[in-house]
């Protein structure tokens, strides 16, 4: 069965970083276009960044330059560097991957606060 388990979520102070990390499973992980969203309470879930099989990367508008995405096909994993993060950065953050079909993960929290 496809697993995806997203870890390095937590609490950090405004400014600091984060890396979160989805481990694959279940899927072929190199032909899949991974992504992560966030959803803040009551706010809908919105994309923060996305990499395609071919490692080309799209990003929300107010992470660009601060978040990066990437992905390691030998470890079936994908990650997401956060830096300078602002409180409006906080939300539960989820791993997907997508061909064709969603899956996705339990989300972990990222809270930023001082």
């Amino acid at each position: 069965q496809v697993q995806l388990v997203e870890s390095g979520g937590g609490l950090v102070q405004p400014g600091g970083s984060l890396r979160l990390s989805c481990a694959a499973s279940g899927i072929i992980f190199r032909l899949y276009t991974m992504g992560w969203y966030r959803q803040a309470p009551g706010k809908q879930r919105e994309l923060v960044a996305s990499i395609t099989s071919g490692s080309n990367t799209n990003y929300e508008d107010s992470v660009k330059g601060r978040f990066t995405i990437s992905r390691d096909n030998a470890k079936n994993t994908s990650y997401l560097q956060m830096n300078s993060l602002k409180p409006e950065d906080t939300a539960v953050y989820y791993c997907n991957a997508r061909l064709g079909f969603n899956f996705w993960g339990q989300g972990t929290q990222v809270t930023v606060s001082s």
